[in-house]
């Protein structure tokens, strides 16, 4: 097709791509002219801004008003990319790094300033005596509340100052940010202040290095203290309360003699973060707080108190309508329990209840934090950028008349599409467009477009949806933590259930059954008639027993690496009386997905099954595992796998819950944690390819081939977060990607030995009973997959760890035998006579269809 110069012609080349991307009709041609004359006129009508402090930016409107669907604007894309290619790209592409850092906000360092910096426009830090006597002389002598912040104040400074003589009467003392270190010096100095019903000490040496010690001290000499360290001690009561309810501070410090009754007007009261274990308090009540409206209780254990008991007090304050709770936490684990215990609220956690009520989520929050990336000074750009860039990046996948391409392809947007940060009610919306201007896909030029959804006036941020079109039955809360801080206790809840659920589950072994299966072949003249699709049986196929016959209706054998459904079998002729080498719903253990969770109904969670997670269903129990392992300080490595692709085709290993969340974009998952510590050979990591033949399902009748083989990586093996990028260190297989380095199994096996003082025939009985396990599991919870007319061959993965112990990757369904058949190999066990490879299929026939034993052993 010639260039699209007509608004007609681009309408009948892009019309699929105009419905997808949600776009209404009446901006169609606006879109078009403006694709036609290459217009990016976005900079005239908005504004980017810093938020954050400079750490994100957003996007605000400058033209007057935008009413809904008036305008669509193009926003390019500064970076696209397969992210195998990621890394490689930063380093070599001249001023990338540079660009993705600006625009993810990572180009500076977070401690940068300089003390130069701090000190404002040439006016030095003054000095502790000048700031004491300052406080003194506006407080007229009778100094209350002192503040003696970041003044690199020491111990013997300290001392010297005299504070208990100068200042007799505080209230509230703050020594924030200083260099105090000894636990007797800044004891004896603090509690000279017996009235004293507030003292910081954040952010000095001495409150690491005191810990319990320094605490104790200070809390038995000051028994009016109701604040330490930013945290309510037992004795908090209306100072306390006062202080976080605006009516106590600077300003108004407090006296000895103050009036009672001071709470009366608050109504608004943030107690989150205070470390307070029993809310039952003489101040905490209805009748001192007659208007509290707004209370903040997130960050408080409150273990002290009985949900029920936290509740009925709640319950009694008359005017409390908005509420902020950890949930789930003290208050129960459940919004919508919440909001029926306490019927008077109408907002929590700063969602209106209706709302709550109408979408039934057990979590909700409206000002969740943002996730901030963090980085060192000296860390390079690039590692600061693919750290951040799961904020930012968005996907498609392309396709053409022939196939959809196995690898996504990911993008960020220009400094103007990479400003709009997230809203549940956004007033704007963002779609990917690929726009063909020869009228072919190799023309492609890729955009996002961008268009006003409400109407929107000047000063206006302006927001999409991060996950538009996902609600809570795609696990839409819990996906939000990629871009934010959700509760972590929620998540860590429904990990724990999950692990109780798993340790419940013990599947005893079933026993092999005396009745084998019967030999299809029983007469001396004819061969059984074989119909294969695969060229390495049509050729290696050679025993008399068997013959090869082109129509698949004439066959006893179906032999196929396609699978056999019903459409097939009419299409095809087959009949249910004819063999198959499939067994029904063996998508039990040959999907990923479907394979660990057979594994798990059945023996709950063993350790030859690395922790393994469904994304699609299981994310929130994900995120728990991830957030207890990160604060127990435990490897975080996990590895994301398609359900249904061979060959590592978009598998990712990486440690960033944001990746992991994000990379759910591109296709269904498995998360499953990586084995940071594989048994290596020669320092390189491997994983060994068993043959598993099966006869029945019922009884189970199994048999281990001879022939397995390894997979070895072709480069060094290291966690270096760099070298996640690189397939050739953390990936085995090698036949389609990268050079096969192949390894003759018994000599292998000799200087896998050597190399590590082991005895291989102790690691074969183990992978043995594991490969039985896996079987059974399929046989107890799938009895579906009986079937008489079945035989079947599967591929299983096996990994070792450092201590030699299996781990089970994989189960394949026809997997591909090139080295069986092409290499000779000496048997490991048994006899160890010589295994041909041209005799390989004729081994894998004789034992599924004449029931000999040649070259395989039962399981």
């Amino acid at each position: 097709m010639t260039r699209i110069e007509t608004y007609e012609d681009f309408v009948k080349v892009h019309g699929l791509l105009l419905a997808a991307s949600g776009l209404p009709q009446s901006l169609h041609r606006q879109l078009f002219q403006k694709l036609l004359s290459e217009s990016f006129d976005g900079g005239s009508h908005f504004q980017i801004e810093p938020t954050e402090d400079g750490r994100q930016r957003r996007l605000v409107l400058t033209s007057d008003s935008m009413p809904e669907h008036s305008d669509v604007f193009l926003i390019d894309h500064a970076w696209t990319f397969r992210l195998s290619d990621a890394y490689k790209q930063l380093m070599e592409v001249p001023g990338l790094a540079e660009r993705m850092a600006a625009i993810m906000c990572v180009d500076a360092d977070l401690n940068s300033d300089s003390e130069g910096d701090r000190l404002s426009e040439g006016n030095a830090k003054r000095s502790v005596l000048e700031v004491l006597e300052n406080e003194i002389t506006e407080a007229n002598g009778n100094v209350r509340w002192l503040e003696l912040e970041d003044l690199d104040i020491d111990d013997e400074t300290l001392s010297c100052l005299d504070l208990s003589t100068k200042c007799p009467g505080l209230f509230a003392l703050s020594l924030y940010g200083n260099k105090l270190e000894n636990v007797e010096v800044v004891v004896q100095e603090v509690t000279k202040f017996k009235n004293l019903r507030a003292l910081w000490l954040n952010n000095n040496p001495v409150v690491q290095n005191g810990g319990d010690e320094l605490a104790d001290k200070v809390l038995r000499e000051l028994s009016n203290l109701e604040i330490y360290n930013s945290k309510f001690t037992s004795n908090y009561g209306e100072w306390a309360l006062g202080f976080c309810g605006g009516v106590y501070g600077k300003e108004n410090p407090g006296s000895v003699d103050q009036p009672k009754n001071t709470l009366k007007q608050v109504t608004d009261l943030d107690l989150s973060n205070r470390c307070i274990h029993n809310l039952f308090n003489k101040a905490f009540t209805p009748l001192q707080l007659p208007c509290l409206s707004y209370l903040n209780l997130r960050g408080n254990p409150l273990e002290e108190t009985a949900v029920g008991d936290l509740l009925q007090l709640l319950r009694n304050f008359p005017s409390l309508q908005s509420l902020e709770v950890d949930i789930p936490g003290p208050l129960g684990e459940s919004a919508v329990q919440i909001l029926e215990s306490l019927p008077s609220l109408s907002v929590l956690n700063g969602v209106n209840a209706s709302k709550i009520f109408e979408t039934e989520k057990d979590v909700v929050d409206s000002v969740l934090q943002p996730r901030l990336p963090e980085w060192t000074a000296d860390e390079p750009l690039t590692d600061r950028v693919i750290n951040a860039m799961w904020l930012y990046l968005m996907t498609y996948r392309l396709a053409d008349e022939e196939k959809i391409d196995e690898t996504s392809v990911l993008y960020v947007m220009d400094e103007l599409g990479s400003a709009l940060q997230h809203s549940d009610e956004p007033n704007f919306r963002v779609a990917p467009f690929l726009f063909m201007p020869e009228g072919t896909l190799a023309s492609a030029v890729s955009f996002s477009i961008l268009w006003p959804i409400q109407n929107v006036q000047k000063g206006y941020e302006c927001t999409r949806d991060y996950l538009f079109g996902i609600g809570e039955d795609k696990q839409r809360s819990a996906r939000l933590t990629a871009w934010f801080n959700t509760p972590e206790n929620y998540f860590i809840r429904e990990y724990e259930k999950h692990r109780r659920s798993l340790k419940s589950k013990n599947l005893t072994s079933l026993t092999l059954d005396s009745c084998p299966t019967r030999s299809l072949h029983r007469s001396e003249t004819s061969a059984l008639r074989v119909y294969t699709d695969i060229p390495q049986v049509e050729e290696l196929l050679t025993r008399p027993e068997f013959v090869i016959t082109t129509d698949p209706k004439d066959a006893e054998i179906i032999w196929t690496c396609t699978q056999v459904d019903e459409d097939m079998k009419k299409a095809t002729g087959i009949t249910d009386n004819q063999y198959i080498n499939q067994f029904p719903f063996e998508a039990c253990i040959v999907m990923k997905h479907h394979l660990a969770e057979t594994i798990q109904k059945a023996h709950g969670s063993p350790e030859w099954l690395q922790p393994t997670y469904n994304l699609e269903t299981h994310l929130s129990q994900l995120i728990g595992d991830y957030c207890v392992r990160k604060r127990d300080g435990l490897n975080n490595l996990w590895i994301l796998k398609p359900w249904n692709m061979a060959r590592t085709i978009d598998t990712t290993v990486t440690g960033n819950i944001s990746a992991i969340i994000r990379l759910m974009e591109t296709g269904p998952k498995i998360c499953q944690k990586y084995i940071e510590h594989p048994a290596l050979f020669q320092g390189k990591k491997f994983d060994i390819r068993y043959i598993v033949l099966v006869r029945s399902m019922n009884p189970l009748e199994i048999f281990l081939s001879d022939t397995f083989w390894v997979r070895l990586a072709n480069n060094q093996y290291s966690l270096d977060q760099h070298s996640l990028f690189e397939y050739e260190t953390h990936f085995t297989v090698m036949n389609y990607r990268g050079t096969l380095n192949h390894k003759n199994t018994s000599e292998f096996v000799r200087e896998f030995e050597q190399e590590h003082q082991v005895n291989w025939l102790d690691i074969h009985l183990r992978v043995k009973k594991m490969i039985r396990s896996v079987f059974e599991a399929a046989a107890q919870v799938h009895p579906e997959m009986h079937s008489t007319t079945s035989r079947a061959m599967y591929g299983v993965d096996v990994m070792l760890d450092s201590t030699f112990q299996p781990k089970l990757l994989e189960v394949t369904y026809c997997p591909d035998c090139g080295r069986a058949c092409k290499y000779d190999m000496e048997a490991i066990v048994g006899d160890k006579e010589v295994v041909r490879g041209r005799d390989f299929y004729n081994y894998v026939f004789g034992c599924l269809f004449l029931n000999e034993p040649t070259h395989v052993s039962p399981l």
